[in-house]
C-alpha cells in the first residue's frame, strides 16, 4: 500500500488495541480488588471515595459513547453495533455502562477484518472507530485513574513503611497512565502517511516523558493530599475552573451540540489539571510554555504546603521513608527532564505539517484540489495501482475528505508507447460542515501538529 494513504491499519494498532483492551479489563479487577481491600482494612470514607471517583468516570464515559453513537452521521458498520442497534439496545447498553465494551469489540471486528481481506474502506473505518475509543481511554485515564492513584498514594504515604511491591504498584499505575496517552497519540498516527508513524524509539521517548511529567504532578497532589486532605477538594475545583474557563476562551469545536461542547471543555479542564492536551490548532508553542509554567509554580506551592504542614505535625505524621529534600528535588528534575524530552521528541520524532505537504506533493498525482466544477484527471498508467483512487480522493481532501465522488471512467493510450494514461472524472462535492466522528477526527488532526 502506498506511504500516501492516510487509513492504513497496521496488525501493530491491531495488537496495540488487544493491549488497550487486557489492560482496560486489568483495570476493573484492580478497582474490584482496591474497593475488597479499603472495606477490610474498615477505611469505609476511603472505600466510597473511591466508588465515587469510579461512578463518576464511569458516566462520563457513556456519555461521550451515547452523544458520538447517537450522532446522525454515525453509520454502524460492524455486527454488534448493528445488531444493539437494531434491536434498539443501544440506551439500555449505556445505562448499564457497556458503550465502552461494545466499541471495544466493534474496532477488533473490523480492524481484524480489513487487515485478513484487505479492505480498505474498512481500514479508514477502522481508524474511525479507533479514535473514539482512544478518546474515550483517554477521559479515562484523567477521570479515573490519576484521581484514584492519587487516592491510594496518599493512604500510602501514611503508611509507616514503604515497602517495594508498594513501589513497583505505583510505578505500574503511572506507566499505565502514560501508555493510554502514548494508545491516543499512536493513534492520531494513522492519520499521517507510513512514512510518518511512530517507531519503536519514539515511541519510547514519546512515553518516557508523559511518565516524567505526569508521575511528579500526580505524587505532588497526593504528598498535599496526605497531609490536607480537606483542602485537596477546594485545590481542584479552583485551578478546574480556571482551565475550564482557559479551554472555553480557546473556542473549542470538538461536539455537535452545545451541551455537549460544555461537557468537552470541562473534560479538557479536568485532563489539564493533570497533563497539557492541545485542543486548538494554530501555533500553541506559548500556550504550551504558560501550562508548564503555571503547573510548575503549582507543584511548587503543593510542596511549600506539605512540607510546612509536616513541620508544623512532625511528632503526630509517621517519619517518611525517604529524606524530603531528596523527595522534593527528584520530583522537580524528572518534571524538568519530561519537558527537555518533550521537546527532543517534537525536535526529531514529530512529524510537521510541512513535512506532510511536500511529501503528498512528491508521492502523489497532481491534482487541482480546488476544482469549479466536473474535471478529468490523467494520471500515468505507470503510476497506477489499485490504491490510486483512495490517493486521489486523498489529494482532493480539502474539499471535503468524506463525500468527495471519485470515479474511473476509462483508460486510454496515448501514441507513444509509453506511458498509458489512466482517466479519472473528479466531481467536487456540495460544501457541508462536518460533524461527529468526521468533524473530531478533523479537529484533533489540526491540533495534532502544534
Amino acid at each position: 500500500m502506498e506511504e500516501g494513504f492516510p487509513f492504513h491499519f497496521l496488525w501493530s494498532d491491531v495488537i496495540f488495541s488487544v493491549l488497550s483492551l487486557f489492560l482496560f479489563l486489568v483495570d476493573i479487577a484492580l478497582d474490584v480488588w482496591a474497593i475488597v481491600s479499603l472495606y477490610e482494612e474498615q477505611k469505609y470514607f476511603s472505600m466510597g471515595l473511591l466508588i465515587c471517583i469510579l461512578l463518576s468516570s464511569s458516566v462520563l464515559l457513556q456519555i461521550f459513547s451515547w452523544l458520538w453513537y447517537t450522532d446522525s452521521s454515525k453509520n454502524l458498520e460492524t455486527n454488534v453495533e448493528k445488531f444493539i442497534s437494531r434491536h434498539g439496545l443501544m440506551n439500555i447498553v449505556h445505562i448499564f455502562q457497556l458503550g465502552v465494551f461494545v466499541r471495544f469489540a466493534a474496532v477488533m471486528e473490523i480492524s481484524i477484518t480489513s487487515i485478513k481481506h484487505g479492505e480498505l474502506l474498512k481500514e479508514g473505518i477502522a481508524v474511525y472507530q479507533n479514535h473514539d475509543l482512544s478518546m474515550l481511554r483517554l477521559f479515562e485515564a484523567f477521570s479515573e485513574s490519576s484521581p484514584q492513584l492519587i487516592l491510594m498514594m496518599a493512604l500510602i504515604i501514611e503508611m509507616p513503611e514503604l515497602h517495594f511491591f508498594t513501589v513497583i504498584k505505583i510505578l505500574a499505575s503511572l506507566s499505565s497512565l502514560s501508555f493510554t496517552v502514548l494508545s491516543f497519540h499512536r493513534n492520531m498516527r494513522a492519520l499521517v502517511p507510513q512514512k510518518f508513524r511512530m517507531g519503536w524509539t519514539s515511541s519510547v521517548i514519546y512515553f518516557l516523558w508523559n511518565l516524567l511529567l505526569i508521575g511528579p504532578r500526580v505524587v505532588c497532589v497526593s504528598l498535599f493530599a496526605s497531609v490536607l486532605p480537606c483542602y485537596i477538594a477546594a485545590h481542584f475545583l479552583s485551578l478546574w475552573m480556571l482551565l475550564f474557563l482557559w479551554a472555553w476562551w480557546q473556542n473549542t469545536d470538538f461536539m455537535d451540540t452545545k451541551s455537549g461542547e460544555w461537557l468537552y471543555r470541562a473534560t479538557v479542564g479536568l485532563i489539564w489539571y493533570f497533563s497539557w492536551f492541545n485542543v486548538t490548532s494554530g501555533n500553541t508553542k506559548h500556550k504550551g510554555i504558560i501550562y508548564h509554567v503555571v503547573m510548575v509554580m503549582d507543584m511548587m506551592l503543593l510542596l511549600g504546603l506539605w512540607w510546612w504542614r509536616r513541620s508544623v505535625e512532625l511528632a503526630r505524621l509517621s517519619p517518611l521513608p525517604i529524606n524530603p529534600y531528596l523527595l522534593i528535588a527528584l520530583l522537580m528534575s524528572s518534571y524538568i527532564l519530561g519537558i527537555l524530552l518533550r521537546l527532543v521528541y517534537y525536535w526529531k520524532f514529530h512529524p510537521k505539517q510541512r513535512e506532510l505537504q511536500l511529501h503528498e506533493k512528491e508521492k502523489e498525482p497532481q491534482l487541482n484540489t480546488f476544482l469549479p466544477k466536473e474535471t478529468e484527471v490523467r494520471v500515468e498508467l505507470e503510476l497506477y495501482d489499485e490504491n490510486l483512487q483512495y490517493r486521489a480522493r486523498n489529494m482532493i481532501h480539502s474539499l471535503d475528505p468524506i463525500y468527495c465522488n471519485l470515479v474511473m471512467d476509462s483508460v486510454i493510450e496515448t501514441e507513444e508507447p509509453k506511458p498509458k494514461i489512466k482517466i479519472f472524472t473528479v466531481t467536487p462535492p456540495i460544501q457541508r460542515d462536518l460533524t461527529g466522528v468526521q468533524k473530531r477526527m478533523k479537529n484533533m488532526a489540526g491540533n495534532f501538529y502544534c
